[in-house]
């Protein structure tokens, strides 16, 4: 029986394997942020690129803000140019996240978003912290 699901075939193995491969180059998830923050030393930096007053009102722990519009090569130059960023916005009704990743990718900066951002951390349950911006960039 032909539906919606199957009326379009599956793509082969090899070309999913490849399609998946490389998505999962560009994201990350919620659960994966929130693990590798608990084990204390991620190893990528994290940015809320939303605006100051969201950030304040609630951004994962250990996230620095860094508003998409801000993102200069001067801002990002106390960063090693090869630890990974990891970026997030409000959540999969924003695009914040996509453009900051393409600025950070225009700067030359290896760089994932969090897909879900805010909303998905929440849906998983995860906390959130307020408050403004902390003095220093998160640890890497």
């Amino acid at each position: 029986m032909t539906n919606e699901v199957t009326r379009i075939p599956a793509a082969p193995p090899t070309e999913a394997a490849a399609h998946f491969g490389a998505k999962l180059a560009f994201e990350t998830d919620c659960d994966d942020v929130h693990t590798a923050l608990a084990a204390g030393a991620p190893g990528f930096v994290l940015f809320d690129v939303r605006g100051p007053n969201a950030y304040g009102r609630g951004h994962l722990p250990g996230a620095a803000n860094l508003p998409r519009k801000e993102i200069t090569a001067e801002r990002l130059a106390a960063i090693p140019a090869e630890t990974p960023i990891v970026v997030y916005c409000a959540g999969p009704h924003c695009n914040g996240a996509d453009k900051a990743a393409l600025a950070l990718a225009r700067l030359e900066r290896p760089v994932k978003i969090m897909i879900g951002g805010v909303t998905g951390w929440l849906d998983e349950g995860f906390p959130l912290v307020d408050g403004p911006q902390p003095g220093s960039l998160p640890v890497v």
